[in-house]
């Protein structure tokens, strides 16, 4: 059956405790693409726009925003494109007519037409600019795409979110803790989801509450982490602080859940004869936890199968009953 035990002591260990956290973006790392003015979205390339999960390059133009323009204002800029038009070709002749008489007109009178019709070119390359100009819309950083929001034609507003970046290298982790923590008090932490187990660097505390917490933040730096859990998942990580704790270190594996949902362990006390233990545990590890009440030390506990003695007793109870339903029977 692959039923193994193992006998635990009483240890002096450090002080875990379990916090809530979320997957947030690395604000080195990560990016953000908004756009500032208002318009229409275009392909930047021959192969459309970048979709959720495309890596980038710092540098890469994801996308184009065309600006909107009311008719009227349209028509405005027109009219006006066409008045500086008429304006720089009267200058021009002006020009033209001071330079062919240079000997008698003064070099100011040439020095002024000139600038007048660099200033009439310099606005209606302003003008014209606004007509046509497009934004585009960048990659910040090099990474993978997170997030896309972007439809070929979409509408956006100012400030409006397009796309979201993360690095595939770096995973940043918020945690929120509800008891005041020094951070020199900190020494190691783990992150849990699932059967996961992915140890973390502490980076630091805030220094004010948010709603009646206290943000911790962890990081992990390592090949394909940043890609490994999404943004805004929920998650639990166990922090490890100086402070001591006694009690007895199981595995994970070891514990279970009885018919009343207690958490239980089973205990050995002969060959092929086991009996369950209701504990009381604290998390240690990610791997361990620490049992506060239940045991005592030098029980075998089983590290292995479990379930698979939890699964037998109930079987037997099962088939126990049935036969006492029987009718006729003595």
């Amino acid at each position: 059956m692959g039923v193994l035990t193992a006998q635990i002591n009483k240890q002096d260990l450090q002080r875990v405790i379990e916090l809530p956290g979320k997957v947030v973006m690395d604000p080195h790392l990560g990016g953000r693409v908004q756009a500032m003015i208002p318009g229409r979205l275009e392909a930047a390339g021959a192969h459309g726009l970048p979709s959720a999960g495309s890596r980038v390059k710092k540098g890469d133009v994801l996308a184009w925003v065309v600006p909107s323009a009311g008719q009227i204002e349209r028509s405005n800029q027109n009219a006006l494109l066409a008045e500086l038009k008429a304006s720089r070709q009267l200058a021009e002749k002006r020009l033209s007519r001071l330079r062919e008489l240079a000997d008698t007109v003064p070099k100011k009178e040439i020095e002024a037409a000139e600038s007048e019709v660099a200033s009439l070119s310099g606005r209606m390359a302003a003008v014209g600019s606004g007509l046509n100009n497009r934004e585009a819309l960048i990659a910040p950083v090099s990474g993978v795409i997170a997030a896309s929001n972007a439809v070929i034609g979409q509408v956006v507003e100012p400030r409006e979110l397009i796309f979201e970046l993360v690095d595939p290298d770096s995973l940043h982790i918020e945690a929120m803790a509800y008891e005041v923590l020094q951070p020199d008090q900190v020494t190691a932490a783990t992150l849990v989801s699932g059967e996961k187990s992915v140890h973390l660097s502490f980076i630091g505390a805030s220094r004010r509450l948010r709603e009646q917490s206290l943000p911790l933040m962890f990081e992990n730096h390592a090949a394909g982490a940043g890609l490994a859990l999404p943004l805004g998942m929920p998650v639990k990580v166990q922090v490890q602080l100086k402070a001591q704790v006694s009690g007895l270190p199981v595995p994970m594996t070891a514990l279970s859940r009885s018919q009343a949902n207690e958490v239980m362990v089973w205990v050995k006390l002969s060959p092929e004869r086991f009996v369950p233990r209701a504990v009381q545990t604290t998390p240690f590890d990610g791997l361990r936890v620490i049992v506060t009440q239940g045991l005592a030390a030098g029980d075998r506990v089983v590290v292995q199968g479990a379930n698979l003695i939890s699964q037998i007793r109930g079987e037997a109870e099962h088939v126990q009953v049935a036969t006492r339903k029987q009718p006729g029977e003595s």
